[in-house]
């Protein structure tokens, strides 16, 4: 399996697809070989824990869960909208990424 991730740690992304289809947020963390990221405020699991002496009252937990990165969408910075990412380089050599959308560099690679 391709472990090719277009996005990075930071960027802000929309959830396409799933139960949180629409939400907004940044990317907390990345899991390339699993193709799955964690988004802030996206995706909340309830965990529950059993008292410990760390944790003497336990509880449930509510923490952000994984997305599969084929659900999510970058957002770009010039035109505001969901686009899919075009790999290029520049005439300097550097690899970019690019907004299919409007074509506008989105950063260095």
């Amino acid at each position: 399996m391709n472990s090719k991730v277009n996005f990075k740690k930071g960027d802000q992304v929309v959830v396409i697809s799933g139960d949180d289809q629409g939400k907004k947020g940044k990317i907390v963390s990345i899991f390339p070989k699993k193709m799955q990221v964690i988004i802030e405020g996206v995706n909340f699991l309830k965990k529950h824990n059993k008292p410990t002496q760390k944790v003497p009252q336990g509880g449930i937990i509510k923490k952000e869960g994984a997305l599969h990165i084929s659900n999510i969408r970058l957002i770009c910075n010039k035109c505001n909208k969901p686009t899919k990412i075009k790999r290029d380089s520049t005439k300097e050599g550097k690899r970019v990424r690019i907004c299919k959308e409007c074509g506008e560099i989105i950063d260095k690679v």
